[in-house]
């Protein structure tokens, strides 16, 4: 594991902790309509708020660009933090220009409350990563807690340059998904499998060439996977494929090889004529493809080879659906290889991590999101964390 501070190193007795949260999430008519990451914040807090601490939240929200957008504004979510908390929220208004009141209302806030700042990208000093505001910030609190893995790709002054001013350290949530994490790819057990699937091979290059070097295996599956079947000489018909890409596929077949890493691809699909949910389908195996359909599921053949791989493995690590699962019943091989994970994660036969936006959604739709391992809800830092790339965030809080 990195060397980074816990909870556990500090005494938080009466201490202005500030605590890098990721509130940036969906509203509705000013109501948050899906408040995961605020839940995850919650242990956070709590054991900031038990031993007489204040809990002053730093996030950012939307894209103001830099300038104070009362539509971008984090009172919204107040309500939403107070419900998940079970205790009172206050909500302390700053440009960021001028930290003297926010400095007020925390002093004058009694021992053990919750304040909410507002939304730190209001100055254009967040996502330059600039130390004169990160030093603005950092006057407001004694500790500083980074709880938003979500966040932690990003150089900005609220996540890296501020970490190297206040004592600093990880928070529950950002501790808990770094040590699972660890488990998917740090120091996992073997054998590992991943799981990549998605729209374009274009945009998982870093991510493709990072694992090979680190699983035994790699399912790929959903429309990347057509580039790969067109580049070994297949017919694709009319799927989404990104031909002029074959040559970068087969250059990633041969590291693989040379990496010993086996490359799963689909051996049938499903395919049908439209683009569209319930349209005329049939199975095709990857050898005999109509040229005028379009392969949207990986096929029941591609789905017992991928569960027979998964039988032996020891730890899984999952990003992105095997085909359009947004469309039934196109959705039908990222459900059941889900499932299938979700049953042996909790037969206690692998390690199951997951993340990114599509595979969130894909997890919750097939009902398995919470059978899981580990599900990140950061997606950026999440891919990024997959490419082997250092993320600022983390990196500041080391040493």
């Amino acid at each position: 594991m990195p060397a980074f501070k816990t909870l556990d190193d500090f005494d938080l007795s009466g201490k202005r902790v500030l605590v890098r949260a990721d509130l940036n999430v969906p509203v509705a008519d000013g109501k948050v309509t899906d408040a995961t990451r605020i839940e995850r914040l919650v242990p956070t807090i709590r054991e900031i708020i038990k031993v007489d601490g204040k809990a002053i939240i730093l996030s950012h929200f939307g894209r103001p660009k830099g300038k104070v957008d009362p539509e971008f504004s984090l009172e919204q979510v107040v309500q939403s933090v107070a419900e998940e908390t079970g205790h009172p929220v206050g909500f302390v208004e700053t440009d960021w220009v001028d930290v003297s009141k926010a400095k007020q209302a925390i002093d004058e806030a009694p021992a053990g409350s919750i304040l909410v700042l507002e939304n730190t990208r209001f100055h254009p000093g967040e996502e330059a990563n600039d130390l004169e505001l990160a030093k603005r910030m950092a006057e407001l609190g004694d500790i500083y807690v980074n709880d938003a893995f979500s966040a932690a790709h990003r150089a900005h002054a609220s996540t890296e340059a501020i970490a190297r001013l206040l004592p600093s350290a990880a928070g529950r949530s950002m501790e808990q998904e770094l040590r699972a994490l660890e488990q998917g790819l740090g120091a996992p057990e073997r054998p590992v499998i991943a799981i990549v699937g998605g729209a374009k091979v274009s945009t998982k290059l870093d991510l493709l060439e990072n694992l090979i070097s680190k699983v035994d295996a790699l399912v790929i599956g959903g429309a990347m996977a057509n580039t790969f079947l067109h580049a070994g000489g297949l017919g694709v018909g009319k799927s989404l494929a990104e031909k002029d890409l074959a040559d970068t596929a087969n250059r990633i077949r041969e590291k693989a090889d040379q990496a010993h890493c086996a490359i799963i691809l689909p051996i049938d699909a499903t395919v049908a004529w439209h683009f569209e949910a319930n349209a005329p389908h049939r199975f095709y195996g990857v050898d005999a493809m109509d040229p005028e359909g379009m392969i949207l599921d990986v096929g029941p053949g591609s789905i017992e080879r991928i569960k027979a791989a998964i039988d032996e493995a020891r730890t899984v690590v999952w990003n992105g659906p095997l085909g359009a699962f947004e469309m039934q019943p196109f959705d039908h091989g990222t459900v059941e290889i889900a499932r299938y994970v979700a049953q042996r994660t909790k037969a206690g036969k692998v390690v199951s991590v997951a993340g990114g936006g599509d595979t969130v959604a894909a997890l919750a739709h097939a009902g398995v999101k919470d059978q899981f391992s580990y599900v990140s809800t950061a997606g950026g830092a999440f891919l990024e964390w997959m490419e082997g790339k250092a993320l600022p965030g983390v990196e500041a809080l080391k040493g």
